[in-house]
């Protein structure tokens, strides 16, 4: 126990821990796309339960059951306890937060218990390591409240890492369809002009566009899903522009439902729509590479005016030197 603690308190031996942890990170991060699967035929076998999902719960409303169904995989037994024991479901979650945890693909009901447990039990794990590395491995000479500060900071960052985890998430989702839609506008059109109905035109897109953006497929396969068997046909739409979020998204979604009430033609609104998210991703390229000059700045000041001062200067040295 006195070696492990001893080289926890080493510097040396920290920094090459570290080093290792990064080496490493680095490796699995180069190795994972090469490694993962096609995720696409279980994504969608996924939609597919979704769907007969949405079937069952129609069929119940129509036989006035009043049984939703609806429903995710169940959760742990004792995160369930844990979280409606505590009522952590209105202390921790507002609609808000339930509507970013359906926007980054939790939907079921076991995604949302897992994390309400997550927010309050990571804190009190957090609390105990930083306790345990602080008074016992580290025995930093500080003030007893210096201490307690940092552990209350650690602390408090346990309870934020959910919701740090369900915003990347919805991040990297939304990119991922933001990337993808104005091509799947374009399929749309096409297969709308062609003489195809919505939900065919919706299905027939969801299994093209699925090699290019995942999300964005499972988002139009539901909807498919929703279009055949919700009795309102603007619900489904509204439901595609609340699971995503995406202000291009939404506007061809009032595009569809005012064709649907209307009964305009879709061929020149989706024409037009899906020129304005094309420029729209250009313009994100266009600013993303226009903050590229003073993000470098730091990096550059950093790691390489050093080295090339290193480099100009060592001749010099060497030489004065050897004087």
């Amino acid at each position: 126990m006195n070696a492990i603690i001893d080289t926890l308190r080493d510097p040396v031996a920290l920094m090459a821990i570290l080093v290792s942890l990064a080496i490493f990170a680095t490796i699995v991060s180069l190795a994972m796309p090469l490694l993962s699967g096609d995720r696409l035929p279980a994504r969608m076998r996924a939609v597919a339960d979704e769907r007969e999902k949405i079937r069952q719960r129609e069929r119940a409303r129509l036989a006035e059951e009043g049984r939703s169904s609806l429903r995710g995989k169940e959760s742990k037994a004792y995160m369930r306890s844990l979280v409606d024991r505590l009522s952590l479901r209105k202390a921790l979650l507002d609609d808000k937060g339930q509507e970013k945890l359906k926007q980054a693909g939790f939907r079921s009901e076991a995604a949302t218990t897992t994390y309400l447990f997550a927010r309050f039990v990571l804190p009190f794990g957090f609390l105990i390591m930083a306790v345990f590395y602080i008074f016992v491995v580290l025995k930093i000479d500080r003030p007893l409240p210096f201490k307690a500060g940092i552990c209350l900071v650690i602390a408090y960052a346990g309870f934020y890492l959910p919701v740090i985890i369900v915003s990347n998430a919805l991040q990297k989702r939304q990119q991922s369809i933001k990337r993808a839609f104005p091509d799947s506008l374009d399929l749309l059109l096409i297969c709308v002009e062609s003489g195809m109905s919505i939900e065919h035109a919706f299905r027939r897109v969801s299994e093209e566009i699925g090699s290019q953006s995942l999300p964005l497929a499972e988002e139009l396969s539901l909807t498919t899903a929703e279009l055949s068997f919700l009795s309102d046909r603007r619900q489904a739409y509204e439901n595609l522009a609340n699971r995503t979020g995406l202000d291009g998204v939404k506007a061809v979604c009032l595009a569809l439902i005012q064709s649907e009430r209307y009964g305009t033609p879709l061929g020149q609104t989706l024409r037009v729509l899906s020129q304005e998210n094309r420029d729209m991703r250009m313009n994100e390229a266009e600013k993303k590479a226009a903050a590229l000059p003073p993000k470098l700045t730091v990096p550059m000041i950093v790691f390489f005016l050093p080295v090339l001062f290193a480099v100009i200067m060592a001749p010099a040295i060497i030489k004065i030197s050897s004087l």
